[in-house]
């Protein structure tokens, strides 16, 4: 008959002095069970698992230490009782599958370790090893496809936002020879950026949008500022479309958006925003007129890199 093992949990303290202290000595190891209460989880098993290894619980149950009993035959072990039907899994069978999750394998691990399965404990730390050398940063970029998607995120979210547009489609007209690289290295950017800063910024990326590569910022559930990085050119009688990289002043915009990050649960300060030109911090003033507050919230700061008369061709 193979091993069992019991679920039930012991609800109440075993008094001590129901307790005794001696050496196990057990007969006829290959058919004599044990009752276990580790921890307040019940278990039924045989001398021949526990003592098919050489581990702590063969030398608890072959004389060589003594073992703690209550006045009901169970032998108490003070440990946690959550993993220890895969150690007996393991001293049975000599192979056990591990938990998913690393904090559990961290508990088996311990566990391991204080029964002396040593087996069992090279499993878990090669385990623990291989999964440190494939973690990767988490690092979440939604990719919106309409203006409902992006005012939702934005309003949900109570972190900045960054978000880049680039959507080639738009372009009626031939690229100026580093329009290509420009465009790389904005999309490049933005990916550094959002490995970066992905814990205190919200990035989200814009397929579908109606420029061709242009950079926006929020705080406090609004448009902050925007870089837009396209302008139409002449070149040989021809319109072109020319794609720029304005690296230092996307830099200058996300550090400015920081400033609309929440610090521990609080509002960011407001003070601050106004004295550094962060255009706008919430007011505090129950008077000030409706429709100042109206325009000021609506205002948003922009930066074209070029500023053409015919920009509106783009989208006829």
């Amino acid at each position: 008959m193979e091993e069992m093992s019991g679920e039930s949990v012991v609800s109440s303290a075993v008094p001590a002095a129901a307790t005794r202290t001696t050496s196990f000595k057990g007969t006829s190891p290959s058919s004599k069970y044990v009752k276990l209460n580790v921890g307040g989880a019940l278990y039924y098993t045989t001398m021949q698992t526990l003592t098919k290894q050489d581990t702590m619980l063969k030398a608890m149950f072959s004389g060589r230490m003594e073992v703690l009993t209550d006045s009901e035959g169970w032998i108490l072990i003070d440990r946690c009782g959550k993993h220890f039907g895969t150690i007996l899994n393991y001293l049975r069978d000599g192979a056990v599958p591990l938990p998913e999750s690393r904090r559990e394998i961290e508990e088996l691990l311990a566990e391991a370790k204080y029964y002396l399965v040593q087996g069992l404990v090279e499993e878990c730390q090669a385990a623990l090893q291989q999964n440190k050398d494939t973690y990767e940063p988490f690092c979440k970029v939604p990719v919106i496809t309409s203006s409902k998607e992006e005012q939702k995120l934005i309003a949900t979210s109570n972190k900045p936002a960054v978000k880049l547009l680039y959507n080639r489609s738009n372009n009626k007209y031939s690229y100026t020879s580093n329009s290509d690289d420009n465009m790389l290295k904005n999309i490049e950017l933005f990916d550094k950026l959002s490995l970066r800063f992905n814990g205190r910024v919200l990035f989200i990326k814009d397929v579908l949008g109606d420029e061709i590569c242009c950079w926006s910022f929020y705080g406090q559930g609004r448009k902050i500022a925007e870089v837009c990085c396209t302008s139409i050119v002449y070149a040989t009688e021809k319109k072109q479309t020319k794609v720029e990289f304005p690296e230092a002043r996307i830099y200058e915009e996300t550090l400015n958006i920081l400033l609309y990050e929440a610090q521990d649960g609080r509002e960011p300060d407001n003070a601050l925003l106004e004295a550094t030109g962060g255009a706008a911090g919430r007011s505090h003033h129950l008077d000030e007129d409706e429709e100042r507050e109206r325009e000021r919230i609506e205002r948003v700061r922009r930066i074209h890199i070029k500023r053409p008369d015919d920009r509106a061709l783009l989208h006829q």
